[in-house]
């Protein structure tokens, strides 16, 4: 019998926060149709079970990429996750796209490192004082230029190449993500409401992604798993680095103790006279 990759907390989890409910079925897509438990009134109910599988490969495929450094791009420009994935991307350093998707941002990505590095440029100027020497129409286009920028690239300026895997949530508005993802070879992992075609990811999360408590659960049971990965080998080292410090300090203090050979050649040597045992020679 096969081990079941899920437990029945998480399936709890995941109705209590209604990732359970599709779309109505008119809008229900056709492959889509095999994660369906059951019709009600018309809407889609999702089987839960196979989400809580999928939620654990996905989650179990970014541990082992965070092993492995490899990098990771999170796209979520739904209104629904756009804030969310900014606030938990920003503060744990996951490069996130929660605006608008660039056309050619993977397949160009030259003119992306250009286009972040003008928008480093410019904060820079702006910090040291640069900016001063223009007047004062100048300043406002640049600043202006500065927000554009901003906006489109804010969340990747720290990106130094491709991304090895893309998150996307809603593969539907996300349709060109998935396409240039497609085109560069990029794995992805994709909450895959029941309106798509899961079988065009890599790792669906077939979920209600219309709901903020659906989605913002299922994108932080994911980004954790990369998050906390990243993290251990750091905490890892320490234990490590004071276990040989204590090892030292134990070799200095332990004194080995003498042979028996060399005990014996201790007693047999003879002992040099003192002048308390000459002296008490000679009185007797």
């Amino acid at each position: 019998m096969e081990e079941k990759k899920y437990n029945t907390k998480e399936i709890e989890k995941l109705f209590e926060v209604g990732a359970h409910l599709g779309h109505k079925k008119n809008r229900l897509h056709p492959k889509a149709r095999k994660y369906v438990y059951k019709m009600v009134n018309g809407v889609a109910v999702i089987d839960l079970t196979i989400t809580a599988e999928q939620l654990h490969n996905a989650k179990a495929y970014l541990i082992d990429a965070a092993k492995t450094g490899k990098n990771l791009l999170v796209v979520g420009t739904k209104r629904v996750a756009s804030q969310f994935v900014q606030e938990y991307c920003t503060k744990n350093g996951i490069p996130h796209i929660t605006t608008k998707w660039m056309p050619g941002l993977l397949t160009n990505f030259e003119t992306l490192s250009k286009n972040t590095k003008k928008m480093i440029d410019y904060e820079t100027g702006k910090a040291d004082g640069s900016w001063e020497q223009f007047v004062k129409h100048e300043r406002t286009k640049m600043q202006k230029d500065l927000n554009r920028l901003k906006r489109l690239y804010g969340g990747i300026e720290g990106m130094k190449n491709k991304p090895d895997i893309l998150f996307i949530i809603d593969i539907k508005r996300e349709k060109n993500a998935l396409k240039e993802a497609k085109q560069n070879g990029i794995p992805v992992i994709a909450i895959t409401d029941t309106n798509t075609n899961p079988d065009t990811v890599d790792f669906p999360v077939v979920a209600n992604d219309d709901s903020p408590s659906s989605a913002h659960y299922v994108i932080e049971s994911i980004l954790s798993a990369y998050v906390v990965e990243q993290s251990e080998p750091a905490k890892a080292t320490k234990p490590k680095e004071v276990a040989k410090k204590e090892i030292k300090k134990e070799e200095v203090k332990v004194e080995t103790a003498p042979k028996a050979e060399e005990v014996k050649k201790e007693e047999a040597k003879p002992k040099k006279a003192t002048k308390k045992t000459v002296k008490k020679e000679e009185k007797e």
